[in-house]
């Protein structure tokens, strides 16, 4: 297979190869070069050695303490055997005076030498000399007489070309390890390469940068919220959508949702309480379609993502579809009563019997007035007044008994007479729902009761009502009592009294046991408060 060097495989292994290269050649001079200073080191220590060799001659000594014919021979010979047995470049004799008495040059012998004596302190000096026989490691010694008395130096010297090539024996052995570290640099480089290539599933660096620009120009373009956990329950995604929903702020990322959200429905929902797919959950401002997908990948769980939708328009729509539903359903009761009526009236006046189809028309009259006076009787508000009409005329339909409290008393124009009108209309299909599979009698019962700062609605019926222990869960949304033989999404229309009831400022509370009834106490200004002078 032909590698391009833009794949990250290969990026990542010339990369560490070229560091590991670099590393070890450093290395290596760095080696060198301390190797070559211990080897001065020794080389040096080495003439110092050969120096106090010389420097113990007992001829040498005598020679140098008193001079005596041939003396002057017998030193030279004396240091040039030294020098050549020891493989040194000279062995240097000085007295007092600097003279020299041996050197590799005889024509030197006899003359100065320009540097001061060093060991007048006694002690062996060693160092690099650039002397006349060239670059050389020295070590210099005190010569001393037979009497103890110092009478000159001696100097030994080894060329440096003899360090050098001490130094180039002993670097290819070693060079040899820097080269085998180097090949298990590159091998442990292209192991970790293709590993890396593994981790991020066979992507190259170009792509994994176009996918992080396409990912987030996705979380932060789309109209749904997104949230992505890990396996501990951490969020690691959150885009913009589902800031605005939650409320939650960037620094979510990281955290539990037990530390940035309440204890409640949507918290539950969201940490994957609650499986039920497009499940539905009402916040303060919203109404939310949420969805939880565990991610798992190779068998192993990655954690969960979860889609959030605003459905609170829709809602709204829906609470109007209802509300027009409800409407549409009363006229259609009211237009079949009316359509029976008519029938029954029809068939008297075919058999010949006008007197009791005029009975039967006044009769009706009669029932239909009754209702209307007593409804105006106690309600004052015509909105209020032309729903429950509506509501009678669907109860009689459907053979359920529609009664008003003769404590009811409302006024014509109460406050928040539009949220009223639609917990009361909520309430009252509640009742019709939970009477549906009921025998008769059937019955529901409607009592208003406006008072100074508060308006209580009751709206009891004589169902199965509610489970010991529902009372608290009947209000969480997608809870629900009645089996779902429709498509229609139950659970939802108590959820929504309850919000509506909480956003005016309201309560709502549920009785349990057999026939459920239903108080909500709407709150209002006290009349005095209103009239305030101008």
């Amino acid at each position: 297979m032909r590698y391009r060097m833009r794949r990250l495989s290969s990026q990542i292994f010339v990369a560490q190869l070229v560091i590991l290269t670099i590393t070890v050649v450093i290395g290596f001079l760095l080696f060198a070069r301390a190797e070559r200073g211990h080897l001065d080191t020794q080389f040096e220590t080495r003439a110092a050695s050969i120096a106090q060799a010389a420097a113990g001659v007992p001829q040498v000594r005598s020679c140098m303490a008193k001079p005596a014919p041939g003396c002057a021979a017998a030193v030279q010979a004396i240091a040039a055997g030294i020098a050549h047995q020891a493989k040194a470049s000279y062995v240097v004799i000085i007295d007092m005076d600097r003279v020299r008495h041996s050197h590799p040059d005889p024509a030197l012998i006899g003359e100065k030498v320009s540097e001061q004596i060093v060991t007048v302190d006694g002690k062996v000096h060693t160092g690099v000399d650039n002397g006349s026989t060239g670059r050389s490691a020295n070590g210099r010694v005190p010569l001393y007489g037979p009497d103890g008395r110092m009478v000159g130096e001696v100097s030994a010297g080894i060329r440096e070309s003899s360090v050098s090539s001490a130094l180039w024996h002993e670097l290819p052995s070693y060079a040899v390890w820097f080269v085998i570290a180097l090949l298990v640099g590159a091998c442990a480089s292209w192991q970790l390469a293709r590993r890396l290539k593994r981790r991020t599933f066979g992507l190259e660096l170009d792509e994994i940068a176009q996918l992080l620009q396409e990912r987030e120009a996705t979380l932060h373009g789309i109209r749904e919220g997104v949230i992505a956990f890990d396996a501990e329950g951490r969020v690691t995604v959150v885009n913009d959508e589902a800031q605005r929903l939650l409320h939650l702020s960037t620094g979510a990322i990281g955290s539990r949702l037990e530390e940035r959200m309440p204890e409640g429905r949507l918290r539950e929902v969201l940490s994957g309480g609650s499986t039920r797919p497009d499940d539905i959950v009402f916040t303060d401002d919203h109404c939310l379609v949420i969805n939880r997908m565990p991610v798992s990948i190779g068998g192993t769980s990655h954690g969960a993502v979860v889609t959030l939708r605003d459905r609170t328009e829709v809602t709204g729509l829906l609470q109007e579809l209802d509300g027009e539903r409800g409407l549409t359903d009363s006229l259609r009761a009211q237009q079949h009563e009316f359509a029976n009526r008519m029938h029954a009236v029809a068939g008297m006046l075919e058999l010949g019997l006008p007197q009791e189809a005029l009975q039967f028309v006044l009769e009706v009259q009669g029932t239909s007035a009754e209702l209307d006076n007593t409804l105006r009787s106690h309600i004052g508000a015509h909105q209020i007044v032309g729903l429950l009409l509506g509501k009678a005329a669907e109860a009689s339909e459907h053979g359920i008994e529609f009664v008003l409290d003769p404590d009811t008393c409302l006024g014509d124009s109460p406050e928040k007479v539009q949220a009223l009108t639609t917990i009361l209309g909520n309430l009252i299909d509640n009742a019709f729902e939970a009477l549906a599979t009921v025998p008769a009698p059937r019955r529901v019962v409607v009592r208003i009761v406006e008072e100074p700062g508060l308006v209580t609605v009751t709206v009891t019926d004589n169902g199965p009502g509610l489970p010991p222990g529902a009372g608290e869960d009947i209000f969480r949304d997608g809870y629900s009592t009645k089996a779902n033989l429709s498509s229609r999404r139950r659970g939802l229309g108590l959820a929504l009294i309850q919000r509506m009831v909480t956003r005016v400022g309201g309560t709502i509370e549920v009785s349990e046991g057999p026939g459920a009834r239903f108080r909500v106490r709407l709150p209002r200004q006290d009349p005095a408060r209103e009239a305030v002078p101008r």
